[in-house]
């Protein structure tokens, strides 16, 4: 590594990661292009690895991490990992100093962040709640939004740390509302993820080239980040690598549902949308992307066999 590198990383100081899978590891790679040292653990060794490959270092635990930097993210997949990760055997718990800063990072419920966020205050240590808004796409190609909300002397402390791996941050006020403006936004990803494969679906059986239709409706009043982003998995039929795996949006589609609920605020789209991600499921798209729904519509529209745009695609 250049010389000059390595000293723009000393400069920069050093930021903890605990989860480098698809948005972690993202994170960790952006961190170490602007100049930071990352240390990170994750319980797959791959993610090790590919972090170690990328220049960051490999720490031994949670609890690790958190001794050996004063700001860190945590990107986890399931309450059980998040419980693991803070509090259990050499969490970050064990190792963080008072005055750590925990940026969490994961889309969750309010209920277990705040949780989080008391036990840790005990230790002196910070918690701010900063969902990312994107896709694991997005988040490789430095294409997410931080929606960052907590104590607002520690997020001015990480505002450097947030620019060095999202495209855009916003301070959302008190610990909570960035997690409730990440369900609103998911929700909307939820509504315009169907909406691009019925679309999808719509063009193929009018005999449209799907191609084409990714070109045009991709620049017109039509299109939606959703449509720009998973259109063009749809147009292939090939759901895979997946940026949002099935299984694991399930989570996030049903952590929606518990929160409008207890708004009772109606949702209709929302609601309409959730047998087409169940029956991905039971179909066996479950680490597949989320965009595997098209292939839910397309057997209901009683289309078979490969998407008639595969050809037309790379000419946009």
């Amino acid at each position: 590594m250049p010389r000059s590198r390595k000293a723009s990383r000393r400069s920069r100081g050093t930021v903890g990661q605990v989860g480098l899978g698809i948005m972690g590891g993202a994170f960790g790679r952006h961190l170490l292009a602007a100049g930071y040292n990352v240390v990170g653990y994750d319980v797959a060794p791959a993610a090790i690895r590919a972090l170690t490959r990328a220049g960051g270092m490999a720490a031994r635990s949670c609890a690790d991490v958190a001794a050996r930097t004063r700001i860190l993210i945590t990107s986890l997949p399931s309450p059980a990992a998040m419980e693991d990760a803070y509090f259990g055997k050499l969490g970050i718990a064990d190792g963080a100093r008072p005055g750590t800063i925990v940026i969490e990072a994961s889309t969750m419920t309010l209920e277990l962040k705040e949780s989080l966020r008391r036990r840790l205050a005990r230790k002196r240590v910070i918690l701010l709640d900063c969902p990312i808004s994107g896709t694991g796409a997005q988040a490789a190609a430095k294409d997410i939004a931080v929606y960052a909300s907590g104590e607002r002397r520690a997020f001015n402390r990480c505002r450097r740390v947030f620019d060095g791996f999202a495209r855009s941050t916003y301070y959302c006020g008190e610990f909570g509302i960035g997690s409730k403006l990440k369900f609103v936004a998911n929700l909307l990803v939820t509504i315009h993820n169907l909406s691009t494969a019925e679309a999808m679906v719509v063009g193929e059986k009018a005999g449209v080239d799907l191609g084409l239709l990714y070109r045009v409706v991709s620049n017109g009043a039509g299109a939606s980040r959703m449509f720009q982003v998973r259109g063009p998995m749809m147009v292939r039929g090939r759901y895979t690598p997946a940026h949002m795996k099935s299984k694991i949006y399930q989570k996030d589609i049903d952590i929606i549902r518990a929160f409008v609920r207890r708004l009772k605020c109606p949702t209709p789209l929302f609601d309409g949308s959730i047998p087409y991600y169940s029956a991905a499921l039971r179909q066996g798209f479950a680490l597949e992307d989320t965009a595997a729904i098209h292939a839910v519509l397309r057997k209901r529209a009683g289309l078979r066999g490969r998407t008639p745009g595969r050809t037309t695609l790379k000419g946009r």
